[in-house]
């Protein structure tokens, strides 16, 4: 266990190379060894301990660098319950400190060159090439000064020529919608999405089906990407082919499986297709699967890392690299929340990195207490978020008492309070009672929903209850897909 941080779930980095100089290996062990008893560290190479309120983020199982995922509890870790939340400590310390807004830097991933080996050198090779130099006696002479040279050194040391986060708003660099789904949206009408689990196997005919039942409902349909760490066919073909039957997909692209060079050529191959809606998820850690569990290595890239990247393939051409791109991709970029994870001040703060970094959209977990998705929405306004970012409050009808228990109980990051539980099993044991009840609840919420101040629309996951989501509409009154056209988009508007 060290002294500022959770004890590490997986051991220090090695490098990819072994360094020849042993006077160097000599160094590099040292500082191992110092900064292992003090933060558990990793040897990442990219050390960002100042902006974390000195609690090493690589502690974290899934190696989050952006904040917390949306199975987070106060008590424990979602992947090891054994341990803490490493990010719950990061933002109780930064609140205590006063260093919450260190918090928005969007942090860079990890250079893999640079993994297993020192740090303490390079930050010592930036400060001999500060022209403004950080002296240790200013902090007694001239604070301001010493702040100002002690930001700018380690602003250097964490963010690479390559990188370059920061923690600024970045507006979209384009004016006309890229899809039915930003179109409908900039409407200002309540816009509806739904969620279609994409074939167990390779056959299209379940979701030509499910397809056909949603297309003249919402607006778009997402398509799970390997959800619960579990195959499927991928999200991009199922999204080829709804798009091909005419319902607009929504795809899904999840970290936990892909390199950042897999998820570049996988979206650019999704926009080259005709997608244009894409959902960045951090993913499920392998450990949700069904098993045998594919080996739990941290992911190389967040759903902020992902976004930042993104946003400037589309608005800046280029990759990661620095390579230009001509023929730039058209998404309208979109991400998750989940409104009942952690407290909703530690919610807005991830929500704000997610929206500086490129989300436009985002679509929550399910919603079943409209009171705290008010908090929750509270929390985004206080940071001004409310008018930067398109929300799709999320909507489960409950099938039956069984479903309404295990999501109760066992899915992280959901939230359904207990009278609502009790409707479910005072239905009895009926299938179609319980199925009532689920929709009468799901009704209940809508109506609530559509009422409520700085939400866009709804995402119903009826996820293999496709055929529920039209009497949802239809009973709740919310309107049908205003815009099915972009060409419409004008008339609409004027």
């Amino acid at each position: 266990m060290s002294l500022f941080s959770p004890r590490r779930y997986q051991a220090p980095f090695k490098p990819y190379r072994r360094e020849e100089s042993a006077p160097i290996r000599l160094f590099t062990s040292f500082e191992q060894v110092t900064k292992s008893a003090l933060f558990g560290c990793r040897m990442c190479g990219n050390c960002i301990l100042q902006e974390t309120a000195f609690v090493c983020p690589m502690t974290c199982p899934k190696g989050l660098r952006n904040g917390l995922c949306g199975g987070a509890t106060p008590e424990a870790c979602e992947v090891d319950p054994t341990r803490p939340c490493t990010w719950y400590m990061i933002y109780e310390r930064a609140e205590k400190l006063g260093r919450e807004d260190r918090l928005l830097e969007i942090n860079a991933p990890l250079d893999g060159s640079r993994v297993g080996n020192e740090t303490w050198l390079d930050v010592g090779r930036l400060w001999r090439a500060q022209e403004e130099r950080l002296n240790p006696l200013d902090f007694v002479r001239d604070k301001e000064k010493f702040s100002r040279s002690w930001d700018e050194l380690f602003l250097n040391a964490r963010q690479p020529d390559w990188w370059q986060g920061d923690s600024e708003y970045h507006p979209p660099a384009y004016t006309e919608p890229l899809s039915l789904l930003e179109a409908n949206l900039r409407t200002g009408v309540f816009t509806t999405t739904a969620e279609i689990a994409p074939p167990l196997d390779a056959s299209f005919a379940i979701e030509d089906r499910k397809v056909c039942c949603l297309q003249d409902y919402v607006v778009a349909a997402n398509f799970t990407d390997s959800a619960s760490a579990t195959p499927r066919m991928s999200s991009m073909a199922a999204s080829v082919h709804s798009l091909q039957e005419g319902l607009e997909p929504v795809m899904q692209l999840q970290a936990r499986d892909r390199t950042r060079v897999a998820i570049a050529s996988e979206a650019m191959g999704a926009a080259g297709l005709g997608i244009h809606n894409l959902l960045c998820l951090s993913g499920d850690h392998h450990s949700a699967g069904i098993g045998p569990m594919a080996k739990p290595d941290q992911f190389d890239l967040d759903a902020v890392q992902m976004l930042w990247i993104l946003r400037r393939m589309r608005d800046e051409g280029i990759y990661l690299d620095g390579r230009k791109i001509k023929a730039r991709p058209q998404w309208f970029l979109g991400t998750a929340a989940s409104p009942f994870g952690a407290p909703p001040k530690y919610e807005a703060i991830r929500m704000h990195k997610k929206v500086n970094a490129g989300a436009q959209f985002v679509q929550t977990q399910p919603v079943f207490d409209h009171d705290r998705f008010l908090e929750w929405l509270e929390a985004l306004d206080k940071r001004d978020l409310l008018d930067k970012v398109y929300i799709l409050a999320g909507i489960i009808p409950l099938k039956s008492a069984r479903a309404a228990h295990f999501m109760a109980e066992e899915v992280a990051g959901v939230y359904i309070p207990p009278e609502i539980v009790k409707r479910m099993d005072d239905a009895g044991d009926d299938k179609v009672a319980q199925q009532e009840t689920g929709v009468a609840i799901a009704l209940e919420i809508i109506e609530k929903l559509k009422n409520t101040a700085g939400i866009n629309g709804m995402h119903v996951m009826a996820v293999h209850w496709e055929e529920i989501v039209p009497r949802l509409i239809d009973e709740s009154g919310v309107p049908r897909p205003v815009i099915k056209d972009l060409a419409e988009l004008k008339a609409v508007v004027a």
